[in-house]
């Protein structure tokens, strides 16, 4: 008997069918039974399942005389099925790698539920992926398993039988079978959760729902959509037959309703002369069904008014004048926005005619949030050593809305400047300092006597600037002479290595000077203390005694969505319970790299990137520039290669990291875990590469690179503070550096298992 039996029908799905079984197959999970129904498909869906049968075992094909829907083949699915558990999946949509691992997983921590209720993301035709938005309904916290009743929550997600997996003895017991027609999951779902003697969830998306551009079902414009009312007569039906599930009906009535509002405001569902008489029929049912105690949201109230009395005219008109408004509304906006934009470049001109402040400075900084990076570690020196230089932070509100509520407490910290305000263009106009990592407002007329200052952004592994210019998917909409005009406006480029030096100047050509005198946003490394490593630990929700990984991969031009190329789950299966990783995805990543669930911490918005690398142990990491700053910390880490050659052609390189990386080099997963589990991410061969990459990218990283460009650039002085040398610094030791000896430097093998230590 199988672990699981995976339901899939086929119905014109032949360009998304191989993908679907294909998810399925190659689960890390391989006790499971494969039932592809073909729903007698005039494309190629039945031989496509006849090629998979004759390729695995694991496949049971199975066809239907003729074409009975997608309920109906779903219960020919269930006749066939023999595993403990039935998974549903429709044959255009897929599993997610370890999506069976992780269910079989829960399943057996939460003691075998009748329903494990999971989580889907949306895969749109462009590419895009976004997860269920009603997600925070599968939180693991609390008791499992439990009845609907304990988490009546559950009901808010989307009615579908894809994102479960139930108990098929439960199922079997109670009967339960999919009717025909148009939203079959309705009379299936409710009744399911609602019997359930037990439920837990698991909150980890599972599933990739397609969201095709044309072709799907409830897409479509059919008198079908009149299916609905049949299938919410069977769930009242059941209800009716089952007096003890009585307490759900003023839920499910209310439930009803708002999908009946839905399926009349979607255009790409009813044909246009039926939508009065649909309008008419949820009147007849909102009369049959009403049950008072489930209240309804505000928002929702004229709708269900409008259901109630059946007034379509009426629905129409508040439609049509809704629209008028919204235009209104736009045109109103754009004409604001033109007024406000004029009244502001008048402003600017104004504040350009009055003198320098030569006590203002401005930071800015792309990619934090809050006063960071480079930028940020400059405005705290020129606080320092420069007080009598006001300082002011420009930052984006919406990207920096917590950091400025922290900041907003802290009386010493700088003015904020929103972009396009009164303050942000005087800012720009009076300010003799103006700091930035990235390209300054293009809208900027430099001013004699303004001193403009570029960090950059760490040193450069990847091309970048002019280099870029024979890189098109990686170069974007990168304008050279724009870049050029900003490059004209700089007076002083930061460098932290001879490498960087001789890269800006050849990237970004100018009449600027350049300051070789370290990362100013590295100098936190060598202030830091333990207490400051365990406070922020503490603040992360990390464990005592837990080795910590730092995961931060670069971003992938080639790739139109970005995505983790480890199973940061399965690293951890694999490692043992002692280890923890942070997640951080790249910020043009645009959204968590992976949801926090367990050991797998996204700190994906967390305001400083260099707390997260001084409360980790390790970091791993590809071709992010995060490896040259860690690398001060004098912490090992471990290069991640497994598309070294898509990564360079792309983006192009200006060394081979394979040839002088700061560590261990794994060329895939398993490797990488091997690297770990036998302690040669630790080893002194990982030691030794790591102390020859600190020599020649760290050699002005002591701790004082902040105050050495402020004392040139702002007080004139030629003689700053000597560079510390390597051997002398010594910055905050990691957490777990007292277990290099212990049992955990290294985690058992299985036998007979070759790794890579006794492959080097």
């Amino acid at each position: 008997m199988p672990r699981f039996s995976v339901i899939v029908p086929a119905y014109k799905v032949q360009a998304y069918l191989h993908e679907c079984l294909e998810s399925v197959l190659s689960q890390s999970y391989p006790d499971l039974e494969l039932i592809a129904v073909d729903d007698r498909s005039p494309d190629a869906c039945g031989a496509i399942i006849d090629e998979f049968a004759a390729l695995d075992p694991r496949v049971r094909p199975v066809h239907l005389a003729q074409n009975r829907g997608l309920g109906p083949a779903r219960n020919a699915g269930m006749a066939e099925a023999t595993g403990d558990y039935l998974v549903f999946l429709d044959g255009d949509d897929t599993l997610t790698p370890d999506a069976l691992h992780e269910i079989a997983d829960r399943l057996k921590e939460t003691g075998e539920p009748d329903v494990l209720v999971y989580d889907y993301a949306r895969t749109f035709w462009t590419g895009e992926t976004i997860r269920n938005q009603a997600a925070a309904q599968l939180t693991e916290e609390g008791p499992a398993p439990f009845r609907l009743a304990d988490r009546p929550g559950l009901l808010r997600l989307l009615m579908v039988a894809w994102n479960k997996a139930y108990r098929r003895e439960f199922v079997e017991k109670e009967g339960f079978a999919f009717p025909a027609g148009y939203y079959e999951d309705t009379p299936w779902t409710y009744p399911v959760l609602m019997t359930a003697e037990s439920i837990a969830t698991l909150d980890r998306v599972c599933v990739h729902y397609r969201q095709r551009r044309r072709g799907a079902i409830l897409g479509t414009v059919s008198p079908r959509h009149f299916d609905i009312f049949e299938q919410y007569d069977r769930v009242f039906a059941y209800v009716d037959r089952n007096p003890e599930l009585a307490r759900w009906r003023p839920l499910l009535f209310r439930r009803m309703v708002d999908h009946l509002v839905v399926v009349f405001a979607r255009r790409d569902r009813l044909p246009r002369r039926s939508r009065g008489a649909f309008l008419r029929k949820a009147r007849t049912h909102y009369r049959r069904y009403r049950s008072p105690g489930a209240p309804v949201p505000p928002r929702n109230r004229l709708r269900h008014g409008l259901v109630r009395l059946g007034l379509h005219r009426t629905w129409r008109a508040l439609q049509l004048a809704s629209a008028l408004l919204r235009r209104t509304r736009k045109l109103a906006d754009r004409l604001l926005k033109g007024l406000r934009g004029s009244a502001l470049r008048l402003h600017y001109r104004v504040q350009r005619r009055l003198p320098l402040r030569a006590d203002r400075a401005a930071f800015a900084a792309r990619g934090v949030r809050g006063p960071g990076d480079s930028p940020g570690a400059l405005e705290q020196a020129f606080r320092a050593h420069a007080p009598h230089i006001r300082t002011a932070w420009i930052a984006d509100p919406d990207a920096n809305a917590d950091a400025d509520a922290e900041q907003d407490t802290a009386p010493s910290g700088p003015r904020r400047l929103r972009p396009d305000t009164a303050a942000y263009w005087t800012a720009l106009a009076r300010s003799k300092y103006l700091i930035h990592n990235d390209g300054f407002d293009r809208r900027l007329v430099k001013r004699p006597g303004q001193v403009l200052v570029q960090t950059q952004q760490g040193t450069p592994l990847a091309h970048v600037g002019l280099d870029l210019s024979e890189r098109p998917a990686a170069a974007g909409d990168m304008d050279a002479d724009a870049l050029l005009d900003d490059v004209d406006k700089w007076d002083y480029v930061l460098s932290a290595n001879r490498h960087s030096t001789l890269t800006w100047e050849r990237v970004h050509p100018g009449g600027y000077t350049t300051l070789e005198y370290g990362s100013p946003r590295n100098d936190v490394f060598q202030q830091a203390t333990s207490a400051d490593v365990a406070r922020i630990r503490e603040q992360l929700g990390i464990p005592d005694g837990a080795v910590v990984i730092l995961y931060a991969p670069a971003h992938r031009d080639y790739r139109r969505t970005q995505r983790t190329t480890l199973d940061l789950h399965r690293v951890l299966r694999r490692l043992g319970p002692r280890f923890v990783v942070l997640a951080r995805a790249d910020p043009r990543h645009g959204g968590p790299l992976t949801p926090t669930a367990g050991r797998v911490i996204d700190v994906t918005g967390h305001p400083s990137l260099q707390e997260l690398c001084l409360a980790s142990d390790a970091l791993v990491t590809d071709y992010s520039s995060i490896m040259f700053d860690y690398a001060n910390l004098d912490r090992p880490i471990v290069i991640h290669t497994d598309d070294w050659e898509a990564y360079e052609a792309a983006r192009g390189t200006y060394f081979d990291l394979r040839s002088f990386p700061p560590g261990a080099v794994a060329r895939g997963e398993d490797e990488l875990i091997d690297i770990f589990a036998s302690g040669h991410w630790r080893g002194s061969r990982s030691a030794q590469l790591r102390s020859a990459f600190r020599e020649r990218f760290c050699p002005h990283d002591d701790g004082r690179a902040a105050e050495r460009v402020v004392r040139h650039v702002v007080l004139g002085e030629t003689c700053c503070p000597p560079v510390v040398p390597l051997g002398k610094r010594h910055p905050v030791p990691s957490p777990a550096a007292s277990l290099a000896h212990s049992p955990l430097a290294t985690v058992p093998q299985p036998a007979g298992r070759r790794t890579v230590t006794e492959s080097l």
